[in-house]
């Protein structure tokens, strides 16, 4: 018989979970349990019918497994074949087993029950009028309303995490949206481990009602970062998510500082190592002593090898612990700045972690720029520009000589929000965003090189100085109506990189020249933009159509009135160069 005094956890179904009260609370089914423990914290991830001697190979964990008894044989009672056969249940991680009662059995066999019992396994009879489908339909029914609740449940944090971070106080609104959904409490730490500001019900309420039992921090790989227990101090296995059961007197509460010394040193786990850190004497260090009240009392690999060698890995964008029966989590946020969100809850329910993945984003988002120096100096920038400084005088605060100016917009759906253009700016190396009408506008460091975002399409202007800005605002207009027209993901002004007819010309008779020539549309601005985007598109009716949003007779009429009024045939070849080259100019 396998040793089952420690089994491994095995992989459950990506299914949400439902209580094993509530299957037999269903009046319908006529399920009763009369073995195994009745913990209302027990939950199925799946219905399963099997009538295998050994289901061992066919279960994935987490399932109720149904039987009829067909595989017992007659002399089972006097042997070990029940006691074989559950014992091979709890190994494969099945969580409860359900016994049809006829036509094979008119009863359930007691010396299953004693198995039952010994392994703690939950044992169901089920009653001859209810058929294992019905059961397993149960099941699922039981499932879609726990996966709706879920998702309604995530989609409402979301607005409500979405709408705190547009308010004035951003960071503590965030949090405290956070805290109330979880029902725990939020903390947002520095790079140094320090708390930036915090939100929810303080650690000692947390902990009111601890149950003295530990679990593994697991990493975003699912391996075990650091175990922790109770007072016993035995560490868990390598590789695995569950932690040993403290067999101290720490079970029945936590202390407030416990808790935050947990929560700390599960922020350490997370935080980048390049990230400025406290002094090794501090508390909160990552070379903390093994001896603090949540540390194993016996040093460990994972926590002493920090004090002479760096990590060979990147550290984990998510780790997870339980300390007394309160549930931990710390979320890397990705500025690389060393930012860590965590959350200390009494429960975990499901949909939790998605909801602080949405809070760490917004975080992310929130404290990538405003807690540097480099969103001081942005700020400088603005004031100056504003009391009427040029923008070459200013430039040097943004961090470059050479700048472009990306314009963008979403491929489909509603206009883009305050969040979904910072992740935009993020993605492309810029906080200088703005969410105009017509698109949304970024300014980019000259030496980024814009890259396809997906869902947007956009359209970048040439390197250019600080004195240059409005004209490289022209130029991602003109490319990003390009790219809209083309169906393009991006298009970059002068792309091609060779020298120009207009290089060869000074800028100021060129645009004298293309002042003259365009004078009859100067009071038109929309033929003017609608045959600059119909010349760049080859004369494509409906291409100029689709990058002006207008209808492809409109595109007509205009260009019918701008070949009026310049008193000029816009099918010769020789007047299409001249006209493009006036329309560059301006």
């Amino acid at each position: 018989m396998p040793d089952l005094t420690v089994p491994p956890t095995p992989p459950t179904p990506p299914t949400p979970p439902v209580p094993l009260a509530a299957l037999l609370a269903r009046e319908d089914l006529g399920l009763r349990q009369i073995a195994g423990p009745s913990d209302p914290d027990i939950a199925i991830h799946w219905a399963h019918t099997s009538e295998m001697p050994d289901p061992y190979p066919y279960l994935l964990g987490g399932e109720l497994l149904l039987t009829a008894g067909v595989h017992i044989p007659d002399a089972a009672g006097s042997g070990t074949y029940f006691d074989d056969y559950v014992a091979r249940i709890v190994e494969a991680g099945g969580v409860a087993l359900g016994f049809g009662v006829a036509p094979v059995h008119d009863t359930v066999p007691r010396a299953l029950v004693a198995a039952c019992d010994h392994y703690d396994l939950p044992l169901l009879e089920v009653p001859p009028p209810t058929p294992f489908s019905r059961v397993a339909r149960a099941v699922w029914q039981l499932m879609a309303q726990a996966r709706l609740a879920e998702l309604r449940r995530v989609t409402e944090a979301q607005q409500s995490l979405a709408a705190a971070a547009s308010r004035p106080d951003p960071l503590p609104s965030v949090l405290r949206q956070l805290a109330q959904r979880v029902g725990g409490r939020a903390v947002l730490f520095g790079p140094d481990g320090t708390e930036i500001a915090g939100a929810g019900r303080g650690a000692g309420a947390v902990g009111a009602t601890g149950a003295g039992r530990g679990a593994g921090a697991v990493g975003a790989t699912g391996a075990v970062v650091e175990g922790r227990t109770g007072s016993t101090g035995a560490g868990t296995e390598a590789g695995r998510g569950a932690g040993a059961s403290g067999s101290g007197a720490s079970g029945a509460g936590v202390s407030g500082a416990e808790v935050r010394e947990a929560l700390a040193e599960l922020v350490r786990v997370v935080r980048p190592p390049a990230a400025p850190a406290s002094t090794p004497t501090s508390p909160t260090s990552p070379t903390a002593s093994p001896t603090s009240p949540v540390s194993t009392p016996a040093p460990t690999p994972t926590s002493t090898s920090t004090d002479s060698t760096p990590p060979t890995r990147p550290a984990p964008t998510s780790a997870t612990d339980t300390v007394s029966g309160i549930h931990l989590a710390a979320y890397a946020l990705g500025t690389g700045q060393g930012f860590v969100l965590g959350v200390a809850a009494p429960q975990r329910a499901p949909g939790d972690h998605t909801i602080a993945s949405v809070a760490a984003v917004l975080l992310s988002l929130l404290t990538g720029e405003h807690q540097s120096r480099t969103g001081a100096d942005r700020s400088s920038a603005l004031v100056r520009l504003l009391l009427g400084a040029p923008p070459e005088d200013v430039a040097s605060l943004l961090g470059g000589d050479r700048w472009l100016v990306v314009h963008a917009l979403p491929d489909a759906g509603p206009a883009p929000d305050p969040v979904a253009t910072s992740a935009l700016g993020a993605a492309l190396g810029s906080a200088l965003i703005d969410l105009a009408p017509e698109a949304v506008r970024v300014l980019v460091p000259g030496d980024r090189e814009p890259a396809p975002q997906p869902g947007w399409t956009l359209g970048v202007s040439a390197p250019v100085a600080p004195e240059d800005w409005p004209a490289a605002d022209k130029q991602a207009a003109r490319a990003l109506a390009r790219a809209r027209a083309t169906r393009t993901p991006l298009v970059v002004h002068g792309a091609s990189g060779r020298a120009g007819l207009a290089d060869l010309l000074p800028h100021d008779a060129a645009e004298e020249h293309a002042r003259t020539l365009l004078a009859p549309l100067a009071a038109h601005p929309a033929l003017v933009e609608t045959l600059r985007t119909w010349l760049s598109l080859h004369g494509s009716w409906d291409r100029t159509a689709v990058a002006l949003a207008v209808h492809r007779n409109t595109v007509r009429q205009r260009i019918a009135r701008c070949a009026t009024l310049l008193e000029t045939d816009l099918d010769d070849p020789d007047v299409r160069m001249e006209l493009w080259f006036g329309l560059r100019q301006l």
